[in-house]
Order: C-alpha cells, then structure tokens, then sequence
C-alpha cells in the first residue's frame, strides 16, 4: 500500500498510509504516535492496520464536508484497526493449532485472514452479478483467473482486491467510469505531496469503485 522504501519502519508506514487516506496534515500527534507504538508492538503486518484505517476512512468518506478530513485524527481509526489486528491473531492462532492437532483430528482446516477476505471478496463479487447482469462476465472471468488463487500474505490480498477492483472499474459504461473518477477526485488535497495524492487518491478510487457498485468493503 506504501510507496515508502522498503527499509521504512512499521511506524513510518502507517504513518505515511494515515495521513495520505486522510488527505491533510504533514505529521502526527502525540497521541497519534503512541497508538502507532502500541500496534506496532503487536507484532502484525502492516497491511492490517492499513485496513483498519482504510475501512475506518471509507465509512467517513461520504459524510465529510468539502476540504475537511475524512478523519480528525488517528484515534478516530483505533477500534477498527484493533477488530483487524485481533481478527488477524485469532486467525493465524486458529491456523497454529489446526496444524498440531491435524494428525488426529477430522476437523475443517482453520482459515487465515487472507482466507477470509478472499471468500468474501469472491462471495460480494457473486452478488453483484445479480445486481449488474452486464457485469456478469467480467466478475466469472475474475473468479477464474485473477481471484482463482489465494493470496498468503496481506500485500498479496490487498493487491488482488485493487486488481478486481480496477478490472470492474474498466467494465463500465464511459459515463459512469468518468463520474467515479470524479468522486474519487473530490475533496483532494492540493497540497500534498506527489507520493501521499497517489496513495489517497487510489483509496478513494476504491471506495467510489464499491460505493457505484454497493460492494462493502471484505
């Protein structure tokens, strides 16, 4: 989700991540910074907490007014970034314990956090084709090659999402291409840096992409 370099820490991540989506603001708080201590310290990809943030953001998009922040500040983020961060330990928890106890037991295989975003991702996409008929083909032809795999790293499911995404984007008339890009664009910030606008403005791509086609976010 960064384009920070590779050797960018956890906390200059999400840093980087939350004030892109938020669209304004050049540095943290006090408060902001100790909470990003605190997740760092969970141990959990960044990705996690990226979604938390992105689902928190996504479901303040529409109520901000012109040129405000689609957040206030990082705290306004914390209890979805920790349903994530817990979803994604009891996960990989359940995913520990299946493994010990495979040999003697008939129990289903536990899924992994990738696991569950990918089913959903595949079951919303099911449903919109009995929404959009016109989209049909293009969702079944989503199923059977850019969603056929699973995904086993958070980067990896983010970016099959954004793929599907794009590729449903495409699919549309040009009129209705041309008004989510319009949404997507509303509100941007014209004093962020070329880095930040590319992030932001992919995140509200998205979220105008899923609003058009009333997907929820998976």
């Amino acid at each position: 989700m960064s384009l920070l370099p590779e050797s960018a820490s956890f906390e200059e991540l999400v840093q980087d991540y939350f004030l892109a989506v938020r669209g304004a603001g050049l540095m943290l708080s006090a408060l902001d910074t100790e909470l990003v201590t605190a997740w760092a310290q969970e141990g959990v990809p960044f990705e996690v907490v990226a979604r938390g943030i992105s689902r928190s953001a996504e479901k303040a998009l529409w109520d901000a007014r012109p040129g405000e922040p689609v957040l206030r500040s990082l705290r306004a983020c914390r209890r979805q970034v920790e349903t994530e961060i817990r979803k994604y330990r009891d996960l990989s928890a359940g995913q520990g314990e299946e493994a010990e106890s495979r040999a003697s037991s008939k129990k289903r295989p536990a899924r992994s956090w990738e696991e569950v975003r990918h089913a959903r991702l595949c079951a919303a996409l099911r449903a919109l084709t009995e929404r959009e008929d016109a989209l049909a083909p293009r969702v079944h032809r989503l199923l059977d090659t850019v969603l056929a795999c699973v995904p086993h790293e958070p980067a990896a499911m983010d970016q099959q999402e954004a793929w599907a995404l794009m590729a449903l984007l495409r699919a549309l008339p040009f009129a209705e291409r041309r008004t989510v890009w319009r949404d997507a664009r509303t509100g941007e910030q014209q004093l962020m840096t070329a880095r930040a606008r590319r992030v932001a403005r992919r995140f509200r791509l998205q979220a105008a992409v899923r609003r058009r086609l009333d997907m929820k976010e998976t």
